[in-house]
């Protein structure tokens, strides 16, 4: 049996489906609440936790040195890791057990599903990048042409239009993506049945989620400022934070 959390609210109206385990829509500051559940996860077993924030920075940086390889790789394997991560969250929330081996329990479970959500994810960036660089190649292109102060400013702008379309797009993305490791593990969802239901979840809270955006970048900032070790925390409050917000708006334990 797991515990109530007291942080997440028990009174949120469902989601107009009468499924069970329906989407709910819950109160603005459940955001907030998210994280400090999290939090409550993280104390649990916090040595485990940074162990395994350790072990999947390496993992990343190893990732990085490969040549394109190993940036499609990052891509296809972190919603593997993910969802091994969200299999360790409910572990520690039922039992009160988090191994360092759950974050390679998504190689043992719906590791296609969870690599399906990778290259889906690999391609809705190559979707957005493709238009965003020929943005910056035009606009670079007929700067270099009239080399005076309006081409210049022309090229500034058309970076700016770019991060702006970049910026605007990966909310996308992230909607998508941010509940679709945990529907696949811990509903077995098939991976465009779980984005559909990560983005409807996320517009259907839209609110908290600003809350939560706001709170994530103040930490971050404060997180990294004593060298960057304050990720150390931040970093497993913020996994196990997707995996509370799962438990509030999909109403599962």
């Amino acid at each position: 049996m797991s515990e109530p959390n007291p942080f997440l609210s028990s009174g949120s109206s469902p989601a107009v489906s009468g499924s069970a385990g329906g989407v709910r829509t819950v109160d603005a500051g459940q955001g907030w609440a998210w994280i400090l559940s999290g939090f409550e996860l993280f104390k649990k077993q916090p040595g485990n936790w940074i162990v395994i924030v350790i072990v999947l920075f390496v993992i990343n940086v190893v990732l990085s040195f490969i040549p394109i390889l190993g940036a499609i790789a990052t891509f296809l394997l972190m919603p593997v890791f993910v969802g091994g991560l969200m299999l360790g969250c409910r572990s520690l929330a039922r039992s009160g057990t988090l191994e360092i081996n759950h974050l390679f329990a998504g190689f043992k479970t719906q590791t296609g599903n969870l690599v399906m959500l990778g290259g889906i994810s690999l391609g809705a960036w190559i979707v957005i990048m493709l238009p965003v660089m020929a943005i910056v190649f035009f606009g670079a292109y007929f700067g270099a042409s009239a080399g005076n102060a309006a081409g210049i400013g022309g090229m500034g702008l058309s970076f700016v239009l770019a991060m702006l379309i970049v910026f605007g797009l990966s909310i996308f993305i992230y909607m998508a993506l941010w509940f679709a490791p945990s529907l696949v593990v811990l509903r077995g969802s098939a991976p465009m049945e779980a984005i559909k239901q990560s983005f409807g979840a996320c517009v259907k809270n839209v609110i908290p989620f600003l809350v939560y955006g706001v709170v994530v970048l103040v930490l971050s900032i404060v997180a990294t400022i004593p060298f960057g070790l304050g990720w150390l925390v931040l970093g497993p409050v913020l996994v196990a934070s997707v995996y509370t917000a799962y438990q509030d708006i999909f109403g599962e334990a």
